[in-house]
């Protein structure tokens, strides 16, 4: 296939990642969440690309480079592995770190607090407020820019709040918060 027909560019954003913080929006991360991009940021750079390197030289050594799988695919992960190391670097250099334990006792949610929610039907879920790059909502770690954060932001205990869903209007009570270290 002609490289006309392909879409490989330098701008190109790493198809897994999350998505582009709106604009002049800091990029509120806790300390666990900036130490995990770090430790991806390095094993690529330190481990992964570096053995990269290495097969790649190899493959190109052994002659024919047309029809050298090792090279061929060896030079696509390199291009990926950049890609993500040039994103983990943008983010980890606007990163701005927030401490939720530093916060001591508040009784009102802001970034990094744990909060207990309790829907109309009377069942609890308890959220953690969190960067954009730690969200793991199968975990109850949701991004702080989420309608359902943004719904919970400056609320207190005990006030309800009104979360727009697909499914209609929801009323939330807040029966807890807390700040602890995620």
């Amino acid at each position: 296939m002609s490289k006309a027909f392909t879409k490989e560019s330098e701008d190109d954003e790493d198809p897994d990642s999350t998505p582009q913080l709106p604009q002049g929006v800091k990029n509120y991360i806790t300390p666990g969440g900036h130490q995990r991009l770090k430790d991806e940021f390095d094993q690529l750079w330190k481990v992964e690309r570096p053995e990269l390197v290495k097969t790649i030289t190899w493959a190109a050594s052994n002659g024919d480079r047309s029809e050298n799988g090792d090279y061929i695919y060896g030079k696509r992960r390199l291009r990926e592995i950049d890609r993500r190391l040039r994103f983990l670097s943008k983010r980890l250099d606007n990163a701005e770190v927030v401490d939720p334990a530093q916060r001591g006792d508040c009784d009102q949610v802001f970034f990094g607090a744990t909060v207990t929610v309790c829907n109309s039907q009377g069942e609890e879920h308890t959220y953690s407020i969190v960067g954009m790059d730690e969200a793991e909502p199968g975990r109850g770690r949701i991004s702080w820019i989420s309608p359902l954060a943004k719904a919970l932001l400056k609320a207190h205990e005990g006030d309800v709040v009104r979360l727009h869903t697909p499914g209609g209007l929801e009323e939330l009570e807040v029966v807890e918060i807390r700040y602890e270290a995620l």
